[in-house]
């Protein structure tokens, strides 16, 4: 499939869709992994596609290495998804984004924190990297 950016700004649409539901159900008070399985679920009520829990392998000079990084969701093969349930997103967890969206050679992230008022409006942020920029 080729990447195009409506294709990718349609998919964060349907995600964030996904994610406003959630929140509207369950509020921001509970745990990430929580959010995570209802997450999974209205996914697949959606019927969009996604791997969770991807182990993201390290390749150093034809070693494979388990760093034991697991990305929350992929989503189409396209979009990587970090769900939180914070006061604050940190740097840290961006880092953590932007870190599986370079190895998995992936334009876009998309962090979802569960704990604020408004999902929407302060709850989600998209991070794009050099590779989004390369897309039509």
């Amino acid at each position: 499939m080729l990447l195009t950016k409506n294709y990718l700004k349609d998919l964060v649409y349907r995600v964030n869709g996904a994610a406003i539901e959630v929140h509207k159900v369950l509020g921001p008070v509970l745990l990430e992994g929580t959010y995570h399985k209802c997450m999974v679920h209205e996914l697949k009520l959606r019927n969009i596609s996604f791997k969770s829990e991807l182990i993201i392998p390290i390749n150093y000079k034809g070693l494979e290495i388990d760093a034991n990084l697991r990305c929350d969701l992929l989503v189409e093969d396209s979009l990587v998804v970090e769900l939180k349930s914070v006061e604050n997103v940190s740097p840290i967890h961006t880092a953590q984004l932007l870190t599986y969206m370079k190895l998995l050679k992936l334009p876009l992230g998309l962090m979802i924190n569960f704990n604020c008022l408004h999902i929407f409006s302060e709850g989600q942020k998209t991070y794009v990297n050099e590779i989004y920029e390369s897309i039509s």
